[in-house]
């Protein structure tokens, strides 16, 4: 998830921004999430999911997580991608480890190797995106410029609409999430290693008054794992296929516990939406 330097934003009560990090995080109930807690590294594994760098005033601000799915169109949150003029630039990184690469094989926040920079204007987020309700429509991609050539199979892909419709909520329906975001996040302790990583939450809630036709539930325990502040905008594949079920979205509370919110991308507009720009 996202986390952006815990700046805190009051949205709706109960729910926090749990994609936006800072190089900060958002706390209204609704958090955006930030790294993949309690999860495993994912090393040559999941190479489309990559971390966002964005910019602000042309400086290094946040940090989020995406998934490409072609050469040259990243998909990620609507709050990574944010209101028109929000973000002055970004980048995305490659490297599963951007840690261990820094001042060596790439220049982390800043451009340089195993990082391609976005279209000058290139990042767009779905129409009826607010900041204020960001969990409604919490959807954006950035293109490219210039191409990531992975395997034809290794790209992330689209569900049908209305697949998620068709899931049961049990223990056995499980999804895969990955991203770049914190670890760990207490009183005592944060730790945010710019590392991919994966969990396998299940699902807990979907189509209920909270979640909404929009987002999901999934677990967020020391035997599933989940997401946090960074991961924000990363994959939550549909089971251990390639199919995005949903992007990482939000937090019921600041220490990434209990349970992550996740912007299903079965909905017939947003489909159209993103195939927009696969299309061109």
């Amino acid at each position: 998830m996202l986390n952006r330097p815990y700046l805190l934003m009051t949205l709706v009560a109960g729910l926090v921004l749990s994609g936006c990090g800072t190089d900060s995080s958002m706390s209204t109930g609704i958090e955006r999430p930030s790294l993949v807690t309690r999860g495993t590294p994912t090393g040559a594994a999941h190479p489309e999911v990559v971390l966002i760098l964005m910019e602000e005033n042309g400086a290094p601000a946040y940090r989020c997580t995406g998934t490409l799915i072609s050469p040259t169109l990243v998909l990620t949150a609507g709050h990574c991608t944010g209101e028109v003029g929000e973000f002055s630039g970004m980048r995305i990184f490659t490297e599963s480890d951007v840690d261990a690469g820094r001042g060596t094989t790439n220049n982390y926040p800043y451009a340089g190797p195993n990082a391609i920079e976005a279209k000058a204007n290139g990042w767009h987020t779905l129409p009826g995106y607010t900041s204020a309700a960001f969990y409604l429509n919490d959807v954006g991609v950035i293109e490219l410029d210039g191409e990531v050539i992975l395997p034809a199979s290794a790209y992330g892909r689209l569900p049908s609409p209305f697949e998620l419709n068709l899931l049961k909520v049990r223990n056995s329906t499980r999804f895969t999430a990955v991203g770049y975001g914190l670890q760990r996040i207490n009183p005592a302790k944060v730790q945010a290693d710019l590392v991919r990583q994966s969990a396998t939450p299940h699902l807990l809630q979907i189509n209920t008054g909270f979640t909404g036709p929009s987002s999901m539930l999934l677990s967020n325990n020391a035997s599933t794992g989940g997401t946090c502040f960074g991961d924000s905008g990363g994959p939550n594949y549909l089971g251990t296929s390639n199919i995005i079920a949903g992007v990482t979205s939000f937090g019921i509370n600041g220490t990434c516990g209990g349970t992550g919110g996740v912007f299903r991308m079965d909905r017939p507009d947003v489909i159209a939406f993103v195939q927009s720009y696969l299309a061109k």
